[in-house]
């Protein structure tokens, strides 16, 4: 059952890659929302097609949030039901949506989470290293200083690392690695949950030997090991 009041803004979990992940309560939710915030609307389109759902899609970015929030708050003021998404996974974890669950809370509007599919556990758990304590930092800085000064503060850090790596900076970023930290351990988790998905343990080093060779594609969240105790 959904169970959520009118008015309401409900994150909704999607999958990473394999529908099947869709949890029901998920997609009972999706059907029955006046209207679906999405970050990409042709992304999600495919999604909302698969299950032949019809509802407004409405786009919700990092360059129109500032623009869109004050208006989708007076609609959940007026008793609309709106469900919120990111192109996949848990919502509001590095994405622009946090921006109006921090609104919404700051106007006293019920906010609730409908959990389901993310990257962040299953690529921890692929990774083999300890999962009782972890830190998850997002995306690494771009700018080199700013990368090589991140990873610093790893230097004597125990517990195990989680950032979220996008392709094209994948190379640059195990660079940083074996520079700052080549004696850890990395692991390197690809299309989770999808056709081709590859997990690669090692130093930094040994994985930058293997990707400096290929095209790498697909989403991509890289573990770091804590130092050993």
């Amino acid at each position: 059952m959904n169970n959520t009041a009118p008015g309401s803004l409900i994150l909704v979990s999607t999958p990473i890659g394999n529908l099947a992940d869709m949890t029901q309560r998920g997609i009972e939710i999706l059907k029955s929302a006046t209207a679906i915030l999405a970050e990409d609307t042709r992304h999600t389109r495919k999604l909302l097609t698969h299950y032949g759902f019809r509802n407004e899609l409405i786009a919700y970015h990092d360059h129109n949030k500032e623009r869109l929030t004050p208006k989708m708050i007076e609609r959940l003021k007026q008793g609309d039901t709106l469900a919120l998404v990111s192109d996949a996974g848990t919502p509001g974890i590095s994405d622009p949506g946090f921006y109006i669950i921090r609104a919404a809370i700051a106007e006293e509007i019920p906010v609730s989470v409908a959990p389901g599919a993310n990257a962040l556990l299953p690529a921890l758990l692929l990774s083999g290293f300890p999962t009782d304590a972890f830190i998850f930092e997002g995306f690494l800085p771009r700018k080199s200083g700013e990368l090589t000064r991140k990873l610093e503060t790893f230097v004597d850090e125990r517990r195990t690392g989680v950032f979220f790596v996008s392709p094209h900076r994948l190379i640059k970023v195990l660079e940083a690695v074996a520079t700052v930290l080549p004696e850890r351990q990395v692991a390197v988790t690809r299309e989770i949950t999808k056709l081709h998905e590859e997990v690669r343990r090692g130093s930094a080093s040994e994985l930058l030997d293997h990707y400096t060779s290929r095209k790498v594609r697909g989403e991509i969240v890289l573990v770091l090991k804590g130092r050993d105790k």
